[in-house]
């Protein structure tokens, strides 16, 4: 009987075959992804494969995801700012040109005939400027500011009017900066600068919808809503929560509340009559009077600022409300479009009466408009902007008045003029928009060229002062004895023109009492309804008064009183009105050239030649800022093209299937899968019966 030998290892055949059939799997598995690496050219397919290179391409995947994002705004932004270079440099361009043409116009040799023909040429460059205005590009119109979906300049009866509004749209280039994609008010070709400046103060009054955003606060930081705290004599604290408080009106009902609620609650008095009230720009309480005076304070809890903001308290002055101080600190608040006219204390209702109406010029066409039926801001700004005449009515920025606003750009016959339609009610003087009037500054006459003087003039023989020469204008008063007076302004009288008014009408009354005439005789004032100076004489004279330029001075002309006619009875002059208010625009300036051309205007043509020489220098800063951003930006795209290649490499290295590598493993994978099939087939073959001899 023959035995196994004991040299002989021996393994149950189960073990084995499970050994070999694990041992097989795993070289499947790894021939499959190693397959699967290669087709895919991807050597992770799962974050589980390699947890530490899935975690960081997710980081990378983000990261370029952003910088696509980035790239693709910079790519639009050059775009859209290289189509911005071009449309400046045309513009740029064209008012070179017509500046050549005033250059060459203004020469006295010129003919008529010759001037006129340039000024047709002038009328082509507005045309060109015209379509050049309303150009689009990938972002829209690029002269629409913040509106490009719409035409930014239209024709309006002879003018130009600028619709679009807004500064501009930008776009991100890095954190906390940006570049613009259009350009907006108060470029070269579009501008609704010019404005009639609200010189009055509306003062408006505190009501019950006033809201607390629409006030400057009492610390002049606007109101911060929270809780304060409440203190009658030596009671005990009252907590009021002013935090979802939006109104004066719901400030006043919970401190109204709050105290009614302390004196039920502690058997005392607080409140008189007139309870928890608003009064002007202050919040008012009416405490009851006693022996002694009791005081009702308010404070602030922890860090907040509430009661301070609403005047309630101070950190330098103390705020205690007793019978006799019912007043809290003025909170400073400003007019909205819902302030309601009863509530503007500047218009002063009871001492004049309702409003009147308002006479308004602009584009060639006068609208007189009634206000009487205004009953808040809204409605004055719908009546005024409904009159079609290309006018805009904004709150100014420190929310004390109301701005009206040029949109047409035009000739000096088409520029924005406001007067008083009744000289009784001077309803345009009491809201602070008459165009002409004594708050006018006399830096804004003639299109910002002010009142040109002579000052410090010297005897050319002995180099010496001479006040002689320094006389602007005189006025021949027409009296039996000839007398003229003298007028000589200074610089310090240009100013306003009350203080211009105030100096001539000096002189005039000091020459008249000279001439042994009465104060009085000759007086200069702003007409009630008309927008120009009037020189008004009285008594009865035989010769008809008159204004004469003296030592070539421009006075008389700036002031708008040069080769006027007397009225019938020899004793009215009224000059022209030179406040009209005209937008600062390149249209405005071509057409000014324009029409010194055709009518053949020497000194017309000169100064549209100096308005273009400024449009000249804008038209470059305004281009030389586009290409710096333009160039900006061709740095953001090479500096972030170059880090996205840093992460597109990293993250190829990190993901991307080494193919030699790849190749070599699943050669040495199917070498080992036959070698392991051989092998497993080889020991399955095998029984019992071959180990027995």
């Amino acid at each position: 009987m023959s035995s196994i030998p004991p040299g002989i290892s021996r393994a149950p055949n189960l073990l084995m075959s499970r050994t070999s059939l694990a041992s097989i799997s795993r070289t499947s598995v790894g021939l499959y992804r190693v397959q699967q690496q290669i087709s895919t050219g991807q050597r992770i397919s799962r974050p589980g494969e390699d947890p530490v290179a899935a975690a960081t391409l997710s980081i990378l995947d983000a990261r370029l995801e952003r910088s696509g994002q980035f790239l693709r705004n910079m790519e639009h932004a050059n775009a859209a700012l290289s189509a911005l270079d071009t449309a400046l440099g045309e513009a740029s361009d064209l008012v070179n040109e017509a500046k050549q043409i005033a250059s060459e116009q203004v020469n006295s040799t010129s003919s008529t005939q010759e001037r006129a023909a340039q000024a047709t040429i002038v009328d082509s460059l507005l045309r060109q400027l015209h379509t050049l205005s309303n150009r689009s590009g990938v972002q829209g119109h690029l002269f629409a500011g913040s509106t490009p979906g719409t035409s930014p300049v239209a024709e309006f009866f002879g003018g130009y009017q600028y619709l679009g509004s807004g500064s501009g749209l930008v776009t991100d280039i890095r954190l906390g900066a940006s570049a613009p994609l259009t350009i907006g008010d108060g470029s070269v070709i579009g501008s609704t600068s010019a404005r009639v400046s609200g010189f009055v103060d509306l003062d408006p009054s505190l009501s019950v919808s006033t809201r607390l955003k629409d006030t400057d606060g009492a610390r002049g930081l606007g109101i911060s809503t929270g809780v304060i705290q409440m203190r009658f004599d030596s009671g005990p604290d009252v907590s009021i929560d002013l935090s979802a408080a939006d109104t004066f009106g719901d400030v006043t009902d919970a401190i109204d509340a709050a105290i009614r609620q302390y004196e039920s609650d502690n058997g005392v008095t607080i409140l008189g009559p007139g309870g928890v009230s608003l009064s002007g720009e202050s919040i008012s309480i009416d405490v009851a009077s006693g022996t002694p005076e009791p005081v009702l304070t308010f404070t602030d809890v922890g860090a907040g600022y509430t009661a301070k903001d609403l005047g309630l308290a101070s950190e330098s002055t103390a705020v205690a409300f007793s019978a006799s101080s019912p007043t809290a600190l003025a909170t400073g608040p400003r007019i909205t479009w819902a302030t309601a006219l009863s509530d503007l204390g500047g218009l002063d209702f009871g001492a004049s009466g309702p409003l009147g109406a308002v006479s308004v010029s602009n584009a060639g066409r006068t609208r007189e408009i009634d206000l009487s039926g205004a009953e808040s801001l809204q409605d004055i700004r719908n009546l005024l902007e409904g009159a079609g005449l290309g006018i805009r009515v904004k709150i100014n920025e420190a929310g004390t008045g109301i701005d009206v606003v040029n949109e047409i750009s035009g000739s000096r016959a088409m520029a924005l003029s406001i007067v008083d339609a009744d000289g009784t009610n001077p309803t345009a003087t009491r809201l602070g928009i008459r165009s002409f009037a004594g708050q006018t500054l006399a830096s804004d006459l003639n299109d910002g060229r002010g009142i040109r003087i002579v000052h410090n003039q010297t005897d050319p023989t002995s180099g010496l002062p001479d006040p002689s020469r320094d006389v602007d204008f005189r006025v021949a008063v027409g009296d039996a004895a000839g007398t003229t007076i003298n007028i000589d302004l200074r610089p310090q009288d240009l100013t306003t023109m009350d203080a211009v008014l105030a100096r001539i009408n000096a002189q005039l009354d000091a020459g008249a009492i000279a001439a042994g005439l009465p104060a009085g005789t000759v007086s200069a004032s702003i007409g009630p309804t008309t927008n120009g100076i009037v020189f008004q004489r009285t008594g009865t004279h035989p010769a008809p008064m008159a204004l004469e330029r003296t030592n070539n001075s421009n006075a008389l002309e700036d002031l708008g009183l040069l080769n006027l006619a007397t009225s019938s009875a020899g004793s009215t002059v009224t000059g022209r009105d030179v406040a009209a208010v005209r937008v600062d625009s390149l249209f405005t300036a071509l057409i000014d050239l324009r029409e010194a051309l055709a009518s053949d205007n020497t000194s017309g043509i000169a100064i549209a030649g100096e308005r273009l020489e400024q449009f000249v220098a804008r038209a470059a800063q305004e281009r030389a800022v586009v290409g710096g951003y333009a160039r900006r930006i061709d740095q953001e795209l090479g500096y972030e093209q170059g880090r996205q290649t840093v992460d597109l490499t990293t993250k190829s290295q990190l993901l991307d299937t080494d193919y030699a590598e790849a190749v070599t493993r699943m050669s040495l994978l199917q070498t080992q899968l036959s070698a392991g099939l051989q092998a497993t087939a080889a020991a399955s073959s095998r029984t019992l019966l071959d180990f027995l001899g």
